[in-house]
């Protein structure tokens, strides 16, 4: 990790290992679906379409954007009806598009851990032109380490990408 391509740490010490919990806690909305928060409208809904919502803003950090894809119904990769699934990749060649068209963006980032809820998410994060310790899954720490960006840049942003997104259909702030 000091060494990859990214330079991004100085040295890494891991904790030691804990004991492995057996059974594992349940994940938001799997025990009970209909406790599942992913599954409510959201007010930092920026844009969904049939299938599809992301959700942004949730509170200011240093990179240019990160929202949250997930589908409108309580499905699992696992579970997905293959044809939700199908409009994944467009959707996010879309989205990386989209994110690209905020000033000084190089690239869209795309992650998935799955950890944290029952519901089918992805992350997308913009990695700023010319930072390349961001380069690879180190971008989401910096978030948090980065000069934090005034909110009203932070709304800049996520208006640029949902009215990109709404440009080649769905809609832009649908619970506002």
């Amino acid at each position: 990790m000091t060494g990859g391509p990214a330079k991004a740490y100085e040295s890494v010490a891991m904790r030691p290992l804990e004991p492995f919990l057996i059974p594992e806690k349940p994940r938001g909305g799997e025990a009970d679906p209909s406790t599942c928060r992913s599954c409510r409208p959201s007010e930092f809904t920026i844009w969904q379409d049939e299938h599809w919502r992301i959700d942004g803003g949730w509170e200011t950090g240093g990179l240019p954007f990160i929202g949250a894809i997930q589908p409108r119904e309580h499905w699992l990769l696992e579970d997905a009806p293959v044809d939700v699934l199908a409009g994944l990749g467009p959707l996010m060649q879309r989205i990386s598009e989209a994110v690209k068209t905020i000033p000084s963006v190089a690239r869209c980032h795309f992650s998935r851990w799955n950890d944290g809820a029952a519901h089918l998410h992805l992350w997308a994060f913009a990695r700023p032109e010319g930072m390349m310790q961001g380069r690879g899954a180190v971008l989401s720490y910096w978030d948090g380490m980065l000069t934090e960006m005034p909110e009203q840049m932070m709304h800049e942003h996520i208006e640029i990408v949902a009215e990109a997104l709404a440009a080649g259909g769905g809609q832009a702030f649908p619970n506002r």
